[in-house]
């Protein structure tokens, strides 16, 4: 090759990294960078309060069945300044917080059991498929009934809402450990009980704080309608009360607290997850 044709091969194919420069921006499970992140992350918060601004004061809609955001950050204000709001917000958490903790103390073992052994899986399967498919709220008569309008009502019905949910995706995710690393450790000499604990639960563990994860998500969507029957306190109740004066900007005040403690604590968990598996972490 002589020197004249070198540049002309150079201009028809860039240096790797001019190539780098013109990535597009759709890329398959293409990792971007934190600062992108960030900024599409607010962009979309600021786009959606930027569009419900402009059809509050183009009068698009009733103004007293949708406030702008104005009027519901400065409800929002009145509830935890004036109307002691926080005890709402913290009687709301600890149901939830206590009933997924009662709902995993009985998930984890149960769908470790169930996706590691066969027989278990066989005694337990249809009852635990049978209760997914009746919805938690047909329950609420029920515990009402049997618990009263108090807390073991409200708590019940969070935990029946998640139980059967979070044990089949368990199960699901302790199959999904490789049968090679089970055999191997029975060539070793392991017994039943240390293949569980040393083999079969590290290995499943990270996908069950993710199972955990999802379904305390949806333990957050039952708070309000475990609260809006005969409660008296909790953001439910507080929601409840609004309704009965009209006051739509307490309302979506309470959603917006919901949302943002769902946020909180899902960034909490993955938190967590990264601390206990960072090895994960450039998988994620």
């Amino acid at each position: 090759m002589n020197d004249q044709t070198r540049p002309a091969l150079a201009q028809s194919h860039p240096a790797p990294t001019q190539r780098a420069r013109r990535q597009r921006i759709f890329e398959f499970k293409k990792d971007i960078p934190g600062s992108w992140a960030i900024f599409l992350g607010l962009s979309v918060w600021v786009l959606f309060f930027g569009i419900w601004e402009i059809a509050v004061l183009n009068e698009w809609t009733n103004p007293i069945l949708l406030p702008g955001p104005g009027k519901v950050l400065s409800a929002l204000y009145t509830l935890f300044v004036n109307d002691g709001f926080f005890n709402d917000v913290l009687i709301s958490v600890w149901r939830v917080v206590f009933s997924f903790a009662l709902a995993c103390a009985v998930a984890v073992p149960l769908g470790l059991l169930m996706g590691t052994f066969r027989v278990v899986e066989a005694f337990f399967s249809p009852f635990v498929s049978a209760w997914r498919y009746l919805p938690a709220p047909s329950f609420i008569p029920l515990l009402l009934m049997w618990f009263g309008a108090g807390d073991m009502q409200k708590l019940s019905l969070l935990f029946i809402g998640v139980l059967w949910f979070l044990i089949t995706l368990i199960m699901d995710h302790v199959k999904a450990v490789p049968s090679d690393l089970i055999r191997t450790a029975m060539t070793l000499g392991g017994s039943r009980v240390q293949i569980l604990r040393t083999v079969v639960v590290p290995a499943s563990l990270p996908n069950i704080m993710i199972a955990m994860r999802q379904m305390l998500a949806v333990s957050w969507t039952y708070l309000v309608i475990a609260e809006i029957t005969a409660a008296d306190a909790g953001i439910g109740a507080m929601m409840m009360r609004a309704k009965r004066f009209l006051h739509v900007d307490q309302i979506m005040a309470g959603i917006l607290v919901i949302g943002i403690l769902g946020l909180m604590f899902d960034f909490l968990l993955r938190q967590l997850y990264r601390v206990a598996f960072p090895y994960l972490e450039e998988k994620t």
